[in-house]
């Protein structure tokens, strides 16, 4: 199968309705191309799982302001007054998570896990709805894996099978992100031969990767 293809025959497999995890943080290592073309396209009612929502003229941040997403998983929303302003109005729906809790919930799903045990948010709100499990006299909280239809993610330099290396902190969610869903899209800054990523800087496997776009 041809991984190497345009935006537009790579946005094409995501529907209404879709959810979608999208790397970055505050837009670093964001697949930028990618999300304006979905802006273009304006699929709607996808949920969306990212670390933040961005700035609302830039990166997921205007798939918000586009009133293109139902539902946010994150760990935090401040940057973004746009994404506040519509969960004060009911107009999306908003589930912050705590930022370790989850990378982990993502590695979970990409690892095949039941779940994740913390005891991050035992005794707050955030233990509303779920189970609680004791493990040596300390209780934790059972928290479930997160997986996406098609997961967005960004690379430094791509090769053409599909081997990703992440500049510096661009690598944030990226990795787990890429094994946490069906279908996997690479925006690629530079892409390159087969061969020309040293094999011990490759930190995306290209069997994760089903399209590189550039």
């Amino acid at each position: 199968m041809k991984k190497h293809v345009g935006i537009e025959e790579a946005i094409g497999h995501i529907k209404d309705g879709m959810t979608i995890m999208v790397g970055g943080f505050l837009g670093v290592g964001s697949p930028h191309k990618i999300i304006e073309a979905l802006v273009q396209k304006g699929v709607k009612d996808l949920t969306l799982i990212v670390n933040d929502t961005c700035f609302p003229d830039s990166g997921v941040g205007k798939l918000i302001v586009n009133k293109q997403i139902k539902k946010v998983i994150a760990s935090h929303i401040g940057t973004n007054k746009e994404t506040g302003r519509q969960m004060q109005e009911g107009e999306i729906e908003i589930e912050l998570v705590p930022q370790g809790t989850l990378a982990e919930r993502i590695r979970a799903g990409g690892s095949g896990l039941g779940g994740i045990l913390t005891r991050t948010g035992v005794g707050t709100l955030v233990e509303e709805g779920k189970k609680k499990i004791e493990v040596d006299g300390n209780e934790y909280l059972l928290e479930l894996p997160l997986r996406a239809d098609v997961a967005l993610i960004g690379g430094s330099r791509v090769d053409k099978k599909g081997n990703i290396y992440y500049k510096k902190s661009t690598i944030n969610f990226n990795p787990a992100m890429a094994t946490a869903a069906e279908l996997v899209i690479v925006e690629a800054e530079e892409l390159v031969e087969v061969g020309e990523i040293d094999p011990n800087e490759v930190m995306t496997p290209n069997i994760f990767v089903d399209y590189i776009v550039n």
